[in-house]
């Protein structure tokens, strides 16, 4: 039976490298799942849940990828995945939302406690401080799922609180 893993690396963010560490993976054979790459500031992340063949142990998969000349120094963590590798509905995304505006402290917190009111799961988020002339910028960037029948109200209260926090907003439907 496959293993399920969940790999997860920081690193110092260079050029090529999630090409050098999703070929590593191919080259094992492993598959993957759900991913996700981030710069953060200079470094950077990557996390997978994937399966990983059952002639590859989660050891061995973890001592390739340190070996890797482009995870040099690299945080790294391979672990069984015991949790489904396939999301719920409240994983699918409804709506992609961005809000942008100036910087200031409890921004992203305001506007995640509006989807917990209205029963929205946060399937992802990303932020990006952008330094300006004058005052920092921020803009973020929210995939949701809303329960169709409170998407037009939670749209309008999370437009409210961008609103009040002197912030634009800004959303689209995701075909399903």
């Amino acid at each position: 039976m496959a293993t399920n893993a969940l790999v997860s690396i920081i690193c110092t963010d260079r050029v090529g490298l999630v090409s050098a560490i999703t070929g590593l993976l191919y080259d094992l054979g492993v598959n993957l799942g759900d991913t996700t790459f981030a710069v953060l500031g200079g470094g950077a992340e990557f996390t997978t849940v994937c399966e990983l063949p059952d002639s590859l142990e989660l050891g061995e998969l973890e001592k390739t990828l340190e070996d890797l000349d482009e995870l040099d120094g690299a945080e790294l963590t391979v672990t069984h995945f015991n949790l489904s590798p396939v999301h719920s509905e409240s994983g699918h995304i409804t709506h992609r939302i961005s809000v942008k505006g100036g910087d200031r402290p409890g921004l992203i917190a305001r506007l995640c406690e509006v989807f917990g009111q209205f029963d929205a799961n946060i399937v992802r988020l990303n932020s990006d401080k952008i330094p300006g002339d004058r005052d920092d910028q921020y803009e973020i960037r929210i995939s949701v799922w809303i329960p169709e029948d409170r998407a037009n109200s939670c749209l309008a209260v999370v437009a409210n609180t961008a609103g009040e926090l002197r912030m634009s907003c800004s959303w689209s439907e995701v075909a399903t």
